[in-house]
């Protein structure tokens, strides 16, 4: 048995990772803490006794790692007595028209805000009470209908999410690639110095005299910025239009699992520093990225249309695409605000070609590559049948033949199966959908041609019918034989009307929205209505949310928050100022889910199973303390007046009001007890030998309680 070791001032204890079956569960990273992690635990545990740190560890572990749907902590208050059996209760005004018969007004609200949004704010609970629930979520259902003007000012921090691809990669440039628009600037300067020198010699004494010294500065200036580009001058020449993908370093398999590099601050540097690439008036590609994962926080916590933020979500991690791959960093901007977002609630197959054929998944997946293996053949044969119209009838002689180039043959393009791959597996059919490894090719073969566009300047679709491979397909046992890219488009309405898609697409959001292992009957009525609708998302929604499942009790807080919800979820129910999200960006790295970071096409997983180990709890609990303490850069949190004021000089009584606001007053006993025992730890008190006077810190107590196991559930 390998004991852990952990120090810190005036404490030294160990316990056993292996008292833990449960946390086994690989999910980002190993059960092994590092030295982060043992860090982490020594700011936490720096609060709390030696016996109380390792109960309270046990609790959190033991009640976060048990198998969902089985001993959930029940209440601390007394739960109310069952309705006698012949008398059926009376339903709350506030929840009239929708299934609920096992949950409390509170408890219904309270699972709503978890599952439709990122949590409750303070007073959440009542606003929605007054409107009534069902109005609520018909609100969120119809987003356009909500005013969301407050959080649109805060994206005006955020310049680059206006900016169309072309400015992207024009104002953000690879490092090489600003040596060579430095060069290439310094070339045009001088061209322009020369013209002014000419226009100089023709100009009268005077005038000539001004623009000389002008052209003497300018020709210095030029000098200069040659000189800084010399290495981008001997480098070999690239073609701006060849779609050459680009080489990226290979990443350790260990690395893909976490879904970032880790070089990369996103994917858990130290929360309170700015990495240089990230600053404000950074020119670096990172900027992008930065940009898009702090307004995704700002409109989680901020936007009032809770339910598109949480599918926008949702529709992203299911159609990934992965930041770090060359180009996609210029690409994900408009991926995100004009593929995912516009089409959240809409028809799925408006999103699946929207996503087919936007510049992002073409790239991630290598499609803009894929091209008929016969494609260079019948170009060659096509312009040796124009020379021959060419020359050969006015009895000219032939031109000679061209030699041949070994490395154009070996760079011939050829067909990539990756995007068919994908396509079926993992955003229609799933796995288990029915289809062959020939299905597979014939897909691949219909989608040639899709490709870019001059990806390396503003990277616009294109459909290039030389490299489509003409012949007809089978796919599914369908023929597909359309023509050009109608080939492609005839693919995707087969795949997203066939049954097999709308059962694996049911199951997904059953999945995210009711529990790890959703009631097949619940995914036999979505799938139902995914097939009448054709494919609409919002009635497909409708039938989850006005579904007895969603609102049982098995599925209350059965499932475990991803890092991203536990941070953005935090935030919320303190009622935090944000002012710069990027700390909270980098919290979510190093909780395990660095945004835009998933390498694999998988996408982050959403079982509970992902996210429950040692190390990534603690640091959930390290997180808690820091924003609810206010030890956080950029984030102002007030928990006295969440738990008022006169709790800080009754212990017990801002435990037991911290449990109200951010548990709904539920807690496992045990938590409780554990908890209970912190309210003597000098810490916790900041007692002083010269003040006999105690006073309750209260961000040390509302983060305790948000590093609970209850608030990791939603």
């Amino acid at each position: 048995m390998r004991l852990q070791k952990f120090r810190m001032p005036g404490l030294r204890f160990r316990f056993s990772l292996a008292a833990f079956p449960f946390c086994s569960i690989p999910y980002r990273d190993s059960c092994s803490l590092s030295f982060r992690a043992q860090r982490g635990i020594r700011f936490f545990f720096g609060r709390l006794s030696q016996q109380t740190a390792k109960s309270f560890l046990a609790v959190i572990l033991s009640v976060a790692c048990v198998p969902l749907g089985v001993g959930f902590p029940l209440p601390v208050a007394a739960a109310p007595e069952a309705p006698a059996k012949d008398k059926k209760p009376k339903q709350d005004g506030a929840l009239k028209g929708l299934p609920i018969t096992e949950l409390s007004a509170d408890e219904a609200i309270l699972h709503a805000l978890n599952r439709l949004a990122y949590g409750p704010r303070p007073g959440d609970i009542e606003r929605v009470k007054q409107v009534g629930l069902a109005k609520w979520i018909e609100q969120q259902l119809n987003p356009n209908s909500i005013d969301d003007k407050a959080v649109e000012a805060r994206l005006q921090d955020y310049p680059t999410l206006r900016m169309p691809t072309a400015k992207l990669i024009e104002e953000y440039p690879q490092p090489k690639q600003a040596e060579k628009q430095a060069e290439r600037r310094a070339q045009a300067q001088e061209r322009q110095d020369q013209r002014r020198a000419n226009a100089a010699d023709a100009a009268p004494p005077a005038d000539k005299g001004v623009q000389s010294s002008q052209t003497q500065s300018g020709s210095s200036g030029g000098q200069d910025a040659t000189a800084n580009s010399g290495s981008a001058s001997q480098s070999a020449a690239e073609n701006p239009n060849a779609p050459a993908l680009m080489k990226e370093p290979e990443i350790p398999p260990e690395s893909a699992t976490k879904g970032a590099r880790k070089r990369d601050a996103l994917g858990g540097g130290d929360p309170n520093s700015v990495p240089r690439a990230m600053a404000d008036d950074s020119k670096r590609p990172q900027r992008i990225v930065a940009e898009l994962a702090m307004a995704k926080v700002a409109r989680a916590i901020y936007s009032e249309r809770q339910l598109q933020q949480v599918l926008d979500d949702f529709w992203f991690n299911h159609f990934n695409v992965f930041a770090g791959k060359g180009e996609d960093r210029y690409y994900l901007t408009s991926y995100e605000r004009d593929v995912i977002q516009p089409h959240t609630l809409g028809k799925f197959k408006d999103l699946l070609t929207a996503t087919a054929k936007s510049p992002a998944m073409l790239f991630y997946l290598d499609n803009f590559l894929s091209a008929d293996p016969r494609a260079a053949q019948r170009q060659a044969m096509e312009r040796a049948m124009r020379q021959q119209a060419r020359y050969g009838r006015f009895g000219r002689p032939w031109p000679p033949r061209p030699p041949v180039n070994p490395q154009a043959k070996k760079n011939e393009r050829g067909l990539n199966e990756n995007y068919g791959r994908e396509l079926m597996e993992l955003h229609t059919l799933g796995v288990d959908g029915g289809y062959t490894q020939k299905d597979v090719t014939e897909v691949a073969r219909s989608f040639t041609g899709w490709t870019l566009e001059k990806p390396r300047q503003y990277a616009d679709f294109q459909f290039d019918d030389r490299l489509h491979d003409p012949d007809p397909k089978i796919v599914l046992g369908k023929k597909i034989h359309a023509g050009g890219m109608k080939d492609g488009e005839q693919v995707i309405d087969l795949l997203a009307h066939h049954p097999s898609t709308a059962k694996f697409i049911s199951t997904e959001l059953a999945r995210r929205f009711v529990s790890d292992n959703p009631p097949a009957s619940l995914v036999n009525r979505m799938a139902e209505t995914f097939q009448s609708s054709d494919g609409d998302i919002r009635a497909v929604m409708k039938t989850v949310i006005w579904s007895p499942e969603f609102w049982s009790r098995e599925a209350y807080r059965a499932k475990i928050k991803t890092p991203f919800e536990l941070v953005v979820s935090a935030a919320r129910a303190l009622g935090t100022d944000v002012d710069t999200p990027l700390p909270l960006v980098q919290w979510v790295g190093r909780i395990g889910e660095p945004l835009y970071q998933c390498q694999p096409p998988t996408g982050y997983s959403d079982k509970s199973e992902a996210w429950v180990n040692t190390g990534a709890l603690l640091n959930r609990l390290n997180f808690s303390l820091a924003l609810a303490g206010n030890k956080m850069r950029g984030a102002r949190s007030d928990a006295a007046s969440l738990l008022g004021v006169d709790s800080s000089a009754d212990p017990k009584a801002a435990l037991d009001r911290a449990v109200q606001v951010f548990l709904g007053g539920q807690a496992a006993p045990a938590t409780v007890e554990i908890l209970e025992k912190q309210l003597d730890n000098p810490q916790v008190l900041r007692a002083r030998l010269d003040d006999p006077r105690k006073q309750m810190d209260l961000g040390v107590v509302a983060g305790l309680v948000l590093g609970a196991p209850e608030f990791q559930r939603r």
